[in-house]
C-alpha cells in the first residue's frame, strides 16, 4: 500500500477509534493502543516500520510545544519541587531499579542492556492520565505535577539513554562526567529554547497575519528541537523552554483573531500527532513479536511482566517518600502545604508510558563495537518487546483503572480555579467601570451609550457574585442585543446609525482592552493562573472579534 494511502487508512483509524473511546468514556490513547494491536494482526494489513526520528523529529516537538504553551508557569514553578523529584530523581531510580530487576530475571543479560532498558521505559507520557483528571476534576496541583513531571522527564529519560548506550559501548563510564555533561545539555536547551521562543514574540509582535503567525509557531517547535540537537544540546527541553516563553507572552503578542485560530489548529494537529504516534505503538507488536518467535512464550510473557511490575512499584515507593520527607526540613514547612495522601497516590498511580519510550528503544543500534546485546543477538529486539509490554500494560491498566482509584479515594478538585476565576472576573469589571467613566468625559462618548453599559456591568457583577456558571452568556447575549436595539433606533437616520454604532464600537474595545490588561496583570503578579487567563482571554477575544464584525458589515 502506497504511503499516501496508508496514512489516510491510519487517520480514518484514528477518528473512528477516538469517537470510539469518546462513547465508552474511555480516554482514546487507550482504545488507539489496543486498535492499533488489533489492527497489526488483520490479514493483508502492510507493515509498519516506524523509524525512531519519525517520533523525535515530527510527532515530539510539536506535542511538547504545545503542553508546554498550555501550562501555568506559576503552578509549575509552585510545584517545581515536586516535579524535579519525579522528572530527576524517579528517572534515574527506574533505570538503576529496572536494570537490576532485569539484570536477575532475564539469564545472561549483561548489565549494559539492562540499564538500556531502564533508561528506555524511565520518561512517562501524561496525555491519558491528565485526560482522566480533567474530566473526573481532579485537583490542579496533582494535573500541574503530572504534566510538569512528563515535560521535563522526556529530557532526562532521553539523556540517561545516550549515557547508557554511551557506556554500553565503549564500557566506560565516569559519573561526575555524566553529571557535567547533564547539566551542560539541560541548560544548553534550555537557552536555545529561551533564544527561539524570544525571537518568535519579536517576530510576531511586529506582526499582525494569523495564518504567517500560526505557522511561525509550528516551525519554531521544530527550529528549537533541531537547533538544540545540532549543538549535542537538549532538544526535548529546548521546546519546552520555548512553549513556556511563547505561552508567557500570547497575551501581549498575538492578536485575538490569531489566539483564537491558533488554539484550534494547534488542538486538531496534536489530536492528530497523539492519535498517529498511539496507534502506530499497537501497530509495532507484530513486527517485534516475529522477531522473538525463537523464544519460549512463557519465559517472554514472565519478563515483561517483571519488568513492568518494577516500573508501577518503584514509582509507587519513590513518590511517597518523595512527597513527604521533605517535609522534615523546617523550611519546606513553612512554605508548602503538606499534601494529601489521596492526592499523592493518584500522582503514583499515573506513570503511563508513551511513545518516547518506543521511540528510543527504534533508535537502539543492532550492535554495539563489543558486540550483540545480548549473547545470541537478539538483544536490541528484546528491549523492543520489553519497552512496548510496559507501554501496553501501564496504558491499560493504569489507564482503566485511575478513575476508580480517583472515585474509591474520592479525590476532588480544590475549587482553586474557581476561585480564581471569580476574582479575575470582578477585577475586570472593575477596571472596566474606571475606564468607562474616564471615557465617559470624552465628546465623543455618548450618554445613552454611557449609561447602558454602566448597566451592563452592574448585571455583569451581579451575575458573578450569585451565578457565576452563566456569566459568559450574559456577557455575550446582554452586548449584542443592546447593540442590535442601539442600531434599530438610528436607522431613520442612516448617518447618525453610523456614528452610534462607530462609538458604541470605540467605547467597546478600548474597554476590553482595560479589562485584557487587568486580567494580565493579575497574572503576571501570580493572583491567577494560566489556565484562569486563557479562559477569560477567550471570552475577552470573542467580543472583540463580534465587534470587528459588526463594523464590517
Amino acid at each position: 500500500m502506497p504511503a499516501v494511502e496508508l496514512i489516510l487508512v491510519l487517520l480514518v483509524a484514528v477518528v473512528v477509534l477516538a469517537m470510539v473511546a469518546r462513547r465508552i468514556h474511555l480516554p482514546y490513547p487507550i482504545v488507539l493502543v489496543l486498535g492499533g494491536l488489533a489492527l497489526g494482526f488483520v490479514p493483508g494489513m502492510p507493515r509498519v516500520v516506524l523509524q525512531p526520528e519519525i517520533i523525535f523529529l515530527v510527532f515530539l516537538p510539536p506535542l511538547l510545544f504545545k503542553s508546554a504553551w498550555m501550562t501555568s508557569v506559576r503552578d509549575f514553578r509552585a510545584a517545581m519541587r515536586s516535579i524535579s523529584l519525579l522528572a530527576f530523581g524517579l528517572v534515574i531510580c527506574t533505570t538503576l531499579g529496572v536494570a537490576w530487576v532485569a539484570h536477575t530475571a532475564i539469564p545472561g543479560l549483561p548489565w549494559p542492556t539492562a540499564f538500556v532498558i531502564g533508561a528506555v521505559v524511565s520518561p512517562t507520557d501524561a496525555v491519558a492520565a491528565t485526560s482522566i483528571m480533567q474530566r473526573l476534576g481532579a485537583p490542579r496541583r496533582v494535573i500541574t505535577i503530572v504534566e510538569g513531571e512528563s515535560l521535563l522527564n522526556d529530557a532526562t529519560g532521553l539523556v540517561v539513554y545516550r549515557f547508557a548506550v554511551a557506556a554500553a559501548a565503549t564500557g566506560v563510564f565516569v559519573l561526575w562526567q555524566a553529571g557535567l555533561q547533564f547539566v551542560v545539555v539541560s541548560a544548553g536547551g534550555i537557552a536555545v529554547g529561551l533564544a527561539v521562543g524570544w525571537i518568535l514574540a519579536q517576530i510576531q509582535l511586529r506582526m499582525d497575519d494569523p495564518l504567517i503567525e500560526i505557522t511561525l509557531t509550528f516551525l519554531a517547535s521544530y527550529g528549537a528541537y533541531l537547533a538544540a540537537e545540532s549543538l549535542h544540546l537538549s532538544g526535548v527541553l529546548a521546546v519546552v523552554a520555548a512553549g513556556l516563553y511563547v505561552g508567557r507572552r500570547s497575551p501581549e503578542v498575538l492578536s485575538p483573531t490569531t489566539r483564537q485560530e491558533g488554539q484550534a489548529v494547534w488542538s486538531m494537529a496534536t489530536f492528530v500527532l497523539n492519535g498517529l504516534a498511539f496507534i502506530l505503538i499497537g501497530l509495532e507488536l507484530p513486527t517485534i513479536v516475529r522477531t522473538l518467535a525463537g523464544r519460549p512464550v512463557p519465559d517472554l510473557i514472565l519478563y515483561a511482566g517483571l519488568v513492568s511490575l518494577a516500573v508501577v512499584v518503584i514509582r509507587i515507593l519513590w513518590t511517597f517518600p518523595g512527597a513527604y520527607l521533605p517535609f522534615l526540613v523546617p523550611y519546606v514547612r513553612r512554605h508548602e502545604v503538606f499534601p494529601h495522601a489521596r492526592n499523592v497516590s493518584v500522582i503514583a498511580w499515573s506513570g503511563m508510558r508513551g511513545a518516547v519510550s518506543l521511540a528510543a528503544a527504534l533508535s537502539l543500534p543492532a550492535t554495539i563495537p563489543g558486540g550483540p546485546w545480548f549473547g545470541d543477538g537478539g538483544g536490541r529486539d528484546l528491549v523492543l518487546y520489553l519497552t512496548f509490554s510496559v507501554i501496553l500494560v501501564t496504558l491499560v491498566l493504569q489507564g482503566l483503572t485511575l478513575p476508580v482509584v480517583l472515585r474509591l479515594l474520592r479525590v476532588t478538585g480544590d475549587g482553586g480555579e474557581e476561585r480564581e476565576e471569580k476574582i479575575a472576573r470582578l477585577r475586570s469589571i472593575e477596571a472596566a467601570e474606571v475606564r468607562l467613566e474616564e471615557l465617559a468625559a470624552t465628546e465623543w462618548a455618548r450618554d445613552e451609550q454611557v449609561g447602558y453599559l454602566r448597566n451592563y456591568y452592574k448585571k455583569r457583577r451581579s451575575t458573578v457574585e450569585t451565578r457565576f456558571g452563566v456569566i459568559h452568556h450574559d456577557h455575550q447575549n446582554g452586548s449584542d442585543a443592546q447593540l442590535h436595539h442601539m442600531h434599530e433606533d438610528g436607522a431613520d437616520h442612516l448617518t447618525d446609525h453610523r456614528e452610534r454604532q462607530e462609538s458604541m464600537r470605540r467605547l467597546r474595545l478600548d474597554i476590553l482592552g482595560t479589562e485584557r490588561n487587568e486580567v494580565v496583570r493579575l497574572r503576571n503578579d501570580g493572583t491567577i493562573s494560566d489556565g484562569v487567563l486563557h479562559r477569560i482571554e477567550r471570552d475577552l477575544d470573542l467580543e472583540e472579534l463580534r465587534l470587528a464584525e459588526a463594523s464590517a458589515v
